[in-house]
């Protein structure tokens, strides 16, 4: 039986202008690799309200699970909690659990509890709220998309807290081996390889080290015998 599959949608100005750089993708790809859910797409669009609803659409259609990172904080640029209600037709508006949430934080520090955080207790009708150890804001889940925040302290804080809840399959298991020649020595035995154990995934990276041409051979998994295998036959083939 296949894994389940996943999709993340990165959203933000800040990505694409190369203010920011995003690692969410990363820390999210491993948390999943971990659980047996394999991340097959991630998009990166602006803070534009319908590339946001159509992209959320699309991959909520295609993939078992969604995550989206960004664009549910207190500022004006921060729409993603209205795109998603948009996606699904749902009604949002501050909500009474979310309101809690965010009051007894700002409490505990004597912060005022003013509109622009209240927006941060905007979420759709029919969401469950996502928990955020870090700064109380919640992020949410409706359908089968996961909305979280885009600082990644706070990212992984709602990853944590959302990583229980799914249904994995066979962990991904990733295995190395460096090869001493070039890419154009490599391709022939890779390609049959890759031909010969169609469940394994091959890439080969290359690298150029005192003036000699190298490459990394990754072959990724849930079968660690067949790996193991596969690792064996092409280091063979080159020794």
């Amino acid at each position: 039986m296949s894994n389940p599959t996943a999709a993340m949608l990165v959203i933000g100005d800040e990505i694409l202008s190369g203010r920011t750089r995003d690692s969410n993708m990363y820390y999210l790809a491993g948390q999943l690799s971990e659980i047996g859910v394999d991340l097959k797409e991630v998009r990166v669009v602006g803070d534009e309200s319908d590339t946001i609803v159509a992209a959320v659409k699309a991959l909520s259609a295609a993939y078992e699970y969604v995550f989206t990172s960004g664009g549910i904080g207190p500022t004006h640029d921060d729409i993603t909690a209205d795109c998603i209600a948009a996606a699904f037709d749902q009604h949002i508006d501050v909500r009474d659990d979310a309101r809690a949430i965010l009051a007894e934080h700002y409490a505990k520090s004597g912060t005022e509890l003013n509109t622009a955080r209240l927006r941060m207790a905007r979420i759709p009708d029919g969401a469950t709220l996502i928990d955020n150890p870090v700064s109380a804001a919640p992020g949410f889940k409706l359908e089968n998309v996961h909305v979280m925040a885009g600082v990644p302290s706070v990212f992984q804080a709602m990853v944590a807290s959302v990583i229980p809840s799914l249904t994995g399959g066979a962990a991904l298991i990733s295995k190395t081996l460096r090869i001493d020649r070039g890419e154009g020595d490599i391709a022939g035995p890779l390609g049959a390889l890759a031909a010969a154990f169609p469940k394994l995934s091959m890439g080969s990276y290359p690298f150029q080290k005192d003036g000699k041409y190298g490459a990394n051979i990754v072959i990724r998994g849930t079968d660690e015998g067949q790996i193991d295998d596969a690792l064996s036959q092409l280091g063979a083939a080159f020794t």
